[in-house]
């Protein structure tokens, strides 16, 4: 193969995979792309060593992957493994880095990142893992678990069971409907939607729930920060037996609750019936306050 100038594109096809190689002033990018047929609801999984991840749900039943390969030469582009096979209904996409990562200089690509856009099937089960990097997940319906080691998670449109990890990023959950679990160490959780079952927990950041008409608790809630405030504002058709307690701060609170003690000086804890009662909400801040409004 020739010698590419840096502005050269190269472009290959092959039944189901293809790819293109550029060259600019950012270093060195690699598109490869791979598709697979599914019938039914599919179980894909999807990891990659560094970089972002986008999935997005469509009408069509194929999987299409692709994974734009970043470094700073060729030579270190070809270091980026991509893993792709599937089995019936599952598929799984794993890409690797074989080698090291090296500072190049100011101003100059320095890591080795794989990036993977994504369409799937509107039904389809997903998990995503990544090492370092942000995710996106938009219009999918199923059993999702997304997990990154550094980066913010965002939601858009999700229902099933959903499960979101961060280890050092904000999490963003839009029009959410179904099962919620939200986690990260260190970065605030937002939430709008109608939940069936809702636990979200950060290490160090605020927590803001906007509970949509139409949601009903099928088990017990709970909101918690080690370090923050936590807002959340409930539908007037919304149900609970709520349980506030914040820690060094008090509850701020506009609901109207039935048998409600606490939320005082002397007794911090709020406790008390909202609608009709049922399951319980559970709100906990180590270090804020919390607030609870109708809207």
């Amino acid at each position: 193969m020739r010698t590419l100038a840096a502005t050269g594109i190269l472009s290959c096809v092959t039944a189901l995979t293809a790819c293109t190689i550029n060259v600019d002033n950012q270093g060195f990018i690699e598109r490869v792309e791979k598709r697979f047929a599914v019938e039914g609801v599919a179980d894909l999984n999807l990891y990659t060593f560094d970089g972002r991840v986008e999935v997005r749900g469509w009408d069509r039943d194929d999987v299409v992957v692709e994974i734009e390969k970043r470094a700073e030469d060729k030579e270190a582009v070809d270091k980026i493994e991509v893993l792709a096979e599937q089995t019936g209904q599952r598929i799984k996409v794993d890409v690797r880095h074989t080698g090291s990562r090296t500072f190049v200089g100011f101003g100059s690509f320095t890591s080795p990142s794989a990036r993977l856009i994504v369409n799937v099937p509107l039904k389809t089960n997903v998990t995503v893992r990544t090492g370092d990097g942000s995710m996106l997940i938009e219009r999918v319906e199923g059993k999702l678990e997304l997990r990154s080691g550094d980066g913010s998670i965002r939601a858009i449109e999700t229902s099933g069971d959903l499960l979101i990890e961060s280890g050092d990023g904000s999490v963003t959950i839009e029009d959410v409907v179904g099962r919620v679990e939200a986690r990260t160490d260190d970065g605030s959780i937002r939430l709008s939607g109608v939940p069936t079952a809702l636990r979200a927990r950060s290490g160090d950041g605020s927590i803001v729930l906007r509970i949509r008409r139409g949601a009903v608790m099928a088990e017990d809630w709970m909101a918690a920060t080690s370090d923050g405030s936590i807002s959340v504002e409930l539908a007037d058709d919304f149900s609970a037996e709520i349980v506030a307690e914040p820690r060094g701060s008090r509850v701020r609170s506009e609901l109207e609750l039935a048998d409600q003690s606490g939320g005082t000086r002397d007794e911090p804890t709020l406790r008390g019936r909202l609608g009709t009662g049922g399951k319980r909400f559970i709100l906990r801040t180590e270090d804020g306050s919390i607030r609870l409004t109708r809207y």
